[in-house]
């Protein structure tokens, strides 16, 4: 019997948590390795919006699942980056166009997610740390 082996884009796993439990999700799976003639290649999703600067300089990547904890407030939050460039939030069906409208979601208020949202263990940096490493416009080194 041979291996299979299956190899999903984080957009795929995205979509999936974006999707309601009355929405049906359509996959195709098709034989790689051959002749793919006439087997329709999706576009490349590009990022857009806040996160898109970060993610097409590679510091940030579709999939990737970002962090925060307020001990104070006795708060934890969950995100995962879309290839879109947006974050979905657990308990959320929409994804969010910004670090700080997803923190909003889960605290309440309105509240910086620049600072609040961190990367995986063990590197934990920020979103604002990661930011600062990359030269934008009008942004010191």
């Amino acid at each position: 019997m041979p291996t299979i082996s299956l190899h999903f884009d984080p957009a795929v796993f995205a979509h999936l948590a974006s999707a309601s439990g009355n929405d049906t999700v359509h996959l195709t799976l098709a034989l790689g390795g051959g002749d793919d003639e006439g087997v329709p290649m999706a576009a490349p999703v590009v990022p857009r919006g806040p996160l898109s600067d970060l993610m097409q300089a590679g510091l940030l990547e579709a999939g990737t699942v970002l962090t925060f904890h307020q001990r104070r407030a006795n708060r934890r939050g969950r995100a995962v980056v879309t290839a879109e460039g947006q974050l979905i939030v657990d308990g959320h069906s929409t994804p969010f166009p910004s670090p700080s409208k997803a923190a909003e979601a889960i605290t309440g208020n309105v509240i910086n997610g620049w600072t609040l949202w961190h990367l995986p263990a063990p590197d934990g940096r920020t979103l604002d740390e990661l930011r600062q490493q990359q030269k934008f416009p009008g942004n010191p080194a």
